[in-house]
């Protein structure tokens, strides 16, 4: 299951057995309808944003200070919301860590081909890194002291250390960190620019939705994998990215159990799912061809069949290439598959 590197540091509380997991996986009956177009933000293909020249000092999310002679412009970024924040201001980095996951995995912003993939997120290559002479290294940390954090200064490159997710207020949190990041670049006019199209989509999509009226609004929103033919389930509670959307657009998040502080995540299994009552069920659709579709592997199982949402044909992919730990663009797409999903 691909998911923000630094939940491996939070999860293990909830004993989440990730690291050897696949991605998920939609059925091929839904490929055609989970298709996601890849898409370029809007404002910045005339390359008119207004940049800042003035120096800049901010502190970044751990209370480091960075300081530069001027805004970033050559931006290196080691985590795909970071990549994708980074493209919706307009600006394309020099070098990324996994350009092929993230061109699978987010969709919201399209990454040139011509962008340095630097090794993985995991083990970024440093050197390839530094080849490309970046005047800022993005990272994503849970700690001060983070290794990573440590490595990249050993450079003597500038470095901004963000934070990945705040379950205590997962928009404002990803809101934070995309602020953070104008302000490194010189860009806060784009970065309002988006947080009010942003604001303005959830709004717009929350009328929708009560128009609707729709007959069941509980939800539970899931991804999962398959290890050794078990089924395991990664619901987003109180305190995730998706549920939080849910949330606002009027929904009721459904999976009242144990979650992770930082991405809202919890653990079960397909028995676990029929305590969700009437809640409809909401999945990611990513296809990645090298992991079995966990959805196929679940309707094997009795219980399965026996959860209403599924009995009712209420089991809903959203389209394959919507991270759901992004940037404002990737919650513009979280909010319309919701709209789409209970308004179909």
């Amino acid at each position: 299951m691909t998911k923000p590197l630094a939940a491996l540091a939070v999860l293990g509380a909830l004993t989440l057995a990730l690291t050897a997991c696949g991605t998920t996986q939609v059925p091929a009956s839904a490929d055609a309808d989970a298709a996601t177009t890849t898409s370029t933000s809007a404002g910045c293909a005339d390359d008119t944003t207004a940049t800042s020249t003035d120096p800049v000092e901010l502190t970044d999310a751990f209370g480091r200070t960075v300081s530069l002679d001027e805004p970033a412009t050559k931006v290196a970024v080691l985590e795909w919301q970071q990549i994708e924040d980074v493209l919706s201001l307009c600006l394309t980095p020099v070098a990324v860590a996994d350009a092929e996951g993230y061109r699978t995995w987010d969709t919201a912003e399209e990454l040139p081909e011509s962008v340095e993939s630097v090794g993985t997120r995991q083990e970024p290559n440093l050197d390839a890194l530094f080849a490309t002479e970046p005047d800022l290294v993005i990272v994503e940390a849970y700690t001060r002291d983070d290794e990573i954090i440590s490595q990249l200064e050993e450079y003597g490159v500038p470095v901004l250390a963000t934070l990945g997710a705040d379950a205590a207020d997962p928009i404002g949190q990803m809101l934070d960190t995309f602020d953070l990041i104008a302000q490194a670049t010189g860009r806060a006019e784009r970065a309002d620019v988006v947080k009010d199209e942003f604001e303005q989509h959830l709004a717009d999509a929350k009328a929708e939705v009560e128009g609707a009226a729709p007959a069941v609004t509980d939800f539970v929103y899931f991804d999962g994998w398959v290890d050794g033919g078990n089924v395991s389930l990664r619901p987003f509670g109180q305190g995730s990215l998706v549920g939080e959307i849910g949330e606002e657009l009027g929904l009721t998040n459904a999976w009242t159990g144990e979650v992770d502080p930082a991405y809202g995540l919890g653990q079960t299994d397909i028995e676990g799912m029929t305590t969700i009552g009437d809640a409809n069920l909401f999945y990611t659709g990513t296809v990645d061809p090298d992991s079995e579709s966990f959805v196929d592997a679940a309707a094997e199982n009795p219980a399965w069949a026996s959860i209403p949402a599924v009995a009712e044909d209420r089991v809903t992919a959203f389209p394959g290439g919507i991270w759901t730990f992004g940037g404002p663009r990737s919650a513009g797409q979280i909010i319309d598959a919701y709209v789409a999903a209970i308004t179909q």
